[in-house]
């Protein structure tokens, strides 16, 4: 049996890595803090300091949104339709991603 060595002359992350998790963090801050501050003072049972919940994993989706669209970097500089594709995917998955950080960031206050 043939032992199989992978070896790769690229990195897994880019050099922009950091900055698209900001980016990332900024856009689930950004949209959580909608929510947040439209919301008032809330409802009551929800406890006095209930969007520090929010203001924390939601970011945090975010940027782990932004790790996961720098992975892809190299499926989306594909040639052709392929990379058109895997673009298409990656900002799908980004929409999704933040959809879900959004959701776990207000569950049991905002959504129960």
């Amino acid at each position: 049996m043939a032992i199989i060595k992978y070896e790769s002359s690229s990195p897994v992350f880019s050099p922009a890595l950091k900055k698209r998790m900001i980016i990332g963090a900024g856009i689930g801050l950004l949209i959580v803090g909608f929510f947040v501050i439209g919301a008032g003072r809330g409802n009551p049972s929800w406890g006095s300091f209930w969007q520090i919940k929010p203001l924390l994993v939601t970011p945090f989706g975010g940027a782990m949104v932004g790790l996961c669209y720098d992975i892809t970097e190299r499926l989306r500089r594909l040639e052709g339709w392929l990379g058109k594709l895997f673009l298409v995917l990656s900002i799908l998955g980004a929409l999704i991603g933040f959809w879900m950080s959004l959701i776990l960031g207000l569950a049991g206050t905002m959504w129960n």
